[in-house]
């Protein structure tokens, strides 16, 4: 689980409410919220006229966007909110010693458009679709590169820094394009699985997915994609927004996830049946991208030894 660092809560006698206590940082092309809930309560309405990027730092939320079905919304999870759709946040579990914080990152509509008109026209996707930011892919479980540059942003906004308005334009065309490309990749996975793949990209996620405990070389992938290395290696990290030995990797992590939390084969042997010849390298790696060990993975999700 990737989590965003926790802002220190507010002290109890500079609480102006305790439903969505709000700490605002405003800046030219962004402003950053920082809610605290300190007591249950439920169909807490919530508003931005601006595209909103929500993260969930302490406790857990309810929430429903319009007439979406709810979901629970947790720490290691982002969400996006278009422009005046109304959030409706339930806060169950909320008290005093157990606060809910979450982030809302409100950004400027014409930034998003510079930044969207940018990628189109000095890094074009393959085929005929056009970068876009898409307003009904909106939950996603928060990476590496995600986490880390919303954390900049955070720093970045409670600064003092003469130049944080430069430094937070340039951050925040990292956080579009990072969420664009998460969206993309879901995108790109829905493709290969339903269509088997319609471009070259498509096809070898497909080709990696349905071969992923399989020994996997990018000569092979460059073959069946019909590209040269450079080339293969360029357009898939434009395309996903990592590498395509990242990618293996990463889907390796997910089936070794699900053995985990449903067998109680070992973790040396897991490691092995999901492609990693070295334990250590496969414990290393868990780590890095789910913030705890395989053996505290486990305890955490079914207590099996």
């Amino acid at each position: 689980m990737n989590s965003i660092i926790k802002p220190q809560l507010t002290n109890e006698k500079s609480l102006k409410t305790l439903v969505e206590n709000r700490t605002l940082y405003a800046l030219d092309k962004c402003e950053l919220n920082v809610f605290e809930t300190h007591q249950a309560a439920s169909q807490v309405p919530l508003t931005f006229g601006d595209l909103v990027v929500t993260s969930m730092v302490r406790g857990k939320k309810i929430m429903q966007l319009d007439d979406d079905p709810s979901f629970t919304y947790l720490p290691g999870e982002t969400v996006i909110v278009p422009p005046n759709v109304t959030m409706k946040i339930d806060f169950p579990e909320a008290s005093f010693y157990t606060p809910t914080q979450c982030i809302a990152l409100a950004i400027d509509h014409e930034h998003i458009a510079r930044t969207l008109e940018f990628l189109n026209y000095k890094y074009p996707r393959e085929g005929k679709n056009s970068w876009e930011l898409k307003m009904n892919d909106y939950f996603f479980y928060n990476t590496a590169e995600l986490t880390e540059v919303i954390n900049k942003l955070m720093f970045v906004c409670m600064d003092n820094n003469q130049m944080k308005d430069v430094i937070a334009d340039l951050t925040l065309q990292e956080l579009l394009v990072r969420l664009i490309q998460l969206q993309h990749r879901n995108m790109l996975e829905v493709d290969a699985k339903e269509n088997h793949g319609k471009n070259a990209i498509t096809f070898t996620v497909n080709y990696i997915k349905e071969n992923v405990l399989n020994k996997i070389t990018i000569e092979e992938l460059c073959k069946l994609a019909c590209m040269s290395k450079a080339t293969f290696y360029r357009v898939f990290k434009r395309e996903l927004g990592m590498s395509p030995n990242e990618f293996l990797i990463l889907e390796r992590i997910k089936i070794a996830k699900k053995f985990i939390r449903e067998t109680s084969v070992s973790i040396n042997q897991i490691a092995y049946e999901v492609g990693f010849e070295d334990v250590n390298y496969f414990c290393r790696t868990f780590r890095k991208l789910e913030q705890i060990s395989p053996t505290q993975y486990r305890l955490l999700h079914n207590g099996i030894a």
